[in-house]
């Protein structure tokens, strides 16, 4: 059985939330050619640099190109080609066709209660229309089926992954490999000013696929994205708030 970890040490080692985006997306190259990139690097540029002479120069700005590209992790041919070997970048959602999405609703319960409700992901098909069910297969994964459409529609399924976890404070997710949506999101948990309200933010950053799945990738995220994250921090809302005020 899985080690239980609490607050900041939980998943910090995996920056793979959607607030790393841009770091990850700079990242391009995978460990492997880094490191072989260095090697190669370092030698051609003490070769070239011995030999005193024009070949010897191209040589040595050969080398440290390649040197840069095995330090920094980044390669500017990999960007022009839109080409990512770094394994960690290629498992982000796509950031040249990601569409992202943030809304915030001030909820009248204490962070640490809706932190509770949210992060047993069973609990959200009773706040988003568009969810048929969530099964919990650990502390960190979890396995998602949306309502299929009309008309014999199939159903959509992915795996998704906790990535950034602090207690009461915040949920980072991703999708997994192979998911019929890619996608990527966080739920933030701020009290609000007068200690007993929360300042709730959701922020999605999603691709959906091309071709035949486009349709149920959009019919899952509704024709009007921001409507439909709206409706359903709404409906949160009310559930919490409902519960409170019926509880003795």
């Amino acid at each position: 059985m899985a080690t239980s970890m609490s607050g900041r040490e939980r998943y910090r080692t995996n920056k793979q939330d959607l607030w790393w985006t841009e770091e990850q997306a700079y990242h391009n190259v995978g460990d492997l050619e880094r490191r072989l990139s260095g090697l190669v690097g370092g030698a051609l540029l003490v070769t070239g640099l011995f030999r005193r002479s024009w070949g010897g120069a191209i040589i040595a700005l050969t080398g440290a190109a390649l040197l840069q590209r095995g330090v920094t992790g980044h390669c500017m041919i990999y960007q022009a080609l839109d080409a990512n070997t770094n394994e960690l970048g290629r498992r982000k959602v796509r950031t040249g066709s990601a569409i992202k999405l943030q809304k915030t609703i001030r909820i009248e319960r204490p962070p640490e209660e809706l932190y509770r409700f949210w992060r047993n992901f069973e609990n959200l098909p009773q706040i988003m229309n568009q969810i048929e069910s969530v099964e919990i297969i650990n502390d960190r994964l979890s396995h998602w089926i949306a309502k299929p459409i009309p008309l014999g529609g199939p159903k959509m399924e992915w795996d998704a992954e906790i990535i950034n976890e602090i207690d009461n404070e915040l949920i980072g997710w991703r999708s997994l490999r192979g998911a019929d949506v890619e996608s990527a999101g966080s739920v933030r948990f701020e009290r609000a000013s007068d200690g007993r309200a929360t300042d709730l933010t959701v922020t999605l950053q999603y691709a959906p696929p091309g071709g035949r799945l486009s349709a149920w990738a959009a019919k899952l995220f509704g024709e009007d994205p921001e409507q439909k994250i709206e409706e359903d921090l709404k409906r949160f809302k009310e559930t919490m708030e409902a519960e409170a005020h019926s509880s003795p």
